[in-house]
């Protein structure tokens, strides 16, 4: 028992969407011998048992999404976007991630896009910047492979239910 208390046992490390070096001064725990590969939720962990995406030209970067910062406004917690976020209100384009149904069945016409996998029915993988909320102009079948996405981009400035984008219109790409 004491050796479990004292680190003799080794424990996957879990990272915090506290950045490093905030508050403590201390840098964030990282598992030994792994490549640093981000902070928080939405980023993928090098302990996942999933593939990571693979890297495409064609849709738009899951780093450009998540690079925001938030504040309080009237007892709420709202999105700042920087420039390059801004700028992609209203364009037509490409994101890449896996599906999130918001309903049964084997087709959806509304779901949620993420960054990462799900590993859990009941839990998001992320937080509100890693995550998009799709409409598709006619039903796509549910997989748990990466899906690609092109439809009209909206950065949202005061969702009702904490959404940061959405993307209507959508058609799968493969």
């Amino acid at each position: 028992m004491s050796s479990l208390l004292l680190g003799g046992a080794h424990a996957q490390v879990l990272s915090s969407p506290v950045p490093s070096g905030s508050g403590t001064g201390a840098p964030s725990p990282q598992a030994p011998g792994l490549p640093h590969a981000g902070q928080g939720a939405g980023v993928h962990s090098p302990l996942s048992p999933f593939a990571p995406l693979p890297r495409r030209n064609d849709v738009v970067a899951w780093s450009t999404l998540t690079d925001i910062t938030t504040q309080v406004v009237n007892k709420r917690i709202v999105p700042v976007y920087p420039a390059p976020v801004a700028a992609l209100n209203q364009k037509k384009l490409r994101l890449q991630g896996f599906m999130m149904p918001l309903g049964p069945g084997e087709t959806q016409r509304h779901f949620l896009l993420a960054s990462v996998p799900l590993t859990c029915s009941f839990c998001t993988p992320g937080g509100p910047e890693s995550m998009v909320e799709v409409r598709t102009r006619k039903p796509v079948k549910y997989r748990l492979e990466a899906v690609v996405v092109e439809g009209t981009f909206h950065v949202l400035q005061n969702d009702p239910y904490g959404l940061y984008y959405r993307i209507t219109e959508a058609i799968g790409v493969e």
